[in-house]
Formats: structure tokens, C-alpha cells, sequence
């Protein structure tokens, strides 16, 4: 299992210029997890494919709930009190902070491009092309 941050998600179910590196990423490990928050944030993305009219309402419901389905019981909510005190330990957002807080609290690695966590969490978040091409 792996914490999938939300980027990672966009490039797995959305057309992506990374999606050869995340489908490499699932090849690795097929369990992702998430906080319930990777809902909005993808809601988010999904608005500006549509408002680019790079994909349709359809197809925009369909990759949100393809992504729900392949979650499944893997979306967790994260304690307040971890990500306020990884906000203090770090210059991260309470968003990025969610994703690592649940990494942390699994025990998995957080999978993400976002090289300000990368930087940040260096002993729980691994890059996504890092991930993808482990042997």
C-alpha cells in the first residue's frame, strides 16, 4: 500500500503527461490510499478539464467515481492534531500535511511529485518517478 497524493491521482485517471509514470507506479503497487480531502481537490482538477474542454461532464464523473471505486476502503480521515503539528514542523500546507499524516500513520510511503514535500518529508514521501521505476 501506498498514499497516493492527489497529483498522483490526476495522472493515474485523468490524461496526463505523467500517466505512463503513474500506471509504472501501479505496477508497483496496486493499493492506494488517500485522505477523504483528495475528493475536493480532484473535483478541483476535474473543473479546469472542463472548463478546457478537455474532457466531457461524463467523463469527468466517470474518472471521479473510477478513482472512489479503486479506492475503496482506503480513504481515511486524518486527526487535526497531526497536521497542525506537521504544519508547525514544516512550511507545507494543511493539505499537503493531510497526505503525510496518513502516510505516516500507515506506515507507507507517500508517492507524490510535489517536490516541496519531497524536500520537506524526505523520510516518508518518495517522487513518483523514483517509485515507478524501483525494482
Amino acid at each position: 500500500m501506498i498514499v497516493a497524493d492527489n497529483n498522483v491521482l490526476v495522472y493515474f485517471w485523468l490524461p496526463s503527461e505523467f500517466a505512463e509514470l503513474a500506471e509504472a507506479a501501479k505496477a508497483q503497487d496496486s493499493v492506494w490510499a488517500a485522505p477523504v480531502l483528495w475528493r475536493s481537490e480532484f473535483r478541483n482538477v476535474l473543473a479546469g478539464y472542463l472548463r478546457r474542454s478537455i474532457l466531457t461532464d461524463a467523463e469527468a464523473n466517470a474518472a471521479y467515481l473510477n478513482v472512489q471505486k479503486d479506492l475503496g476502503a482506503h480513504e481515511y480521515s486524518v486527526p487535526t492534531e497531526r497536521i497542525i503539528q506537521l504544519v508547525q514542523d514544516s512550511d507545507c500546507s494543511t493539505y499537503d500535511c493531510e497526505y503525510v499524516a496518513l502516510a505516516q500513520d500507515l506506515g507507507v510511503p507517500l508517492v507524490t511529485s510535489d517536490k516541496h514535500l519531497l524536500k520537506a518529508f524526505p523520510k516518508i514521501a518518495v517522487s513518483l518517478e523514483k517509485f515507478a521505476k524501483r525494482k
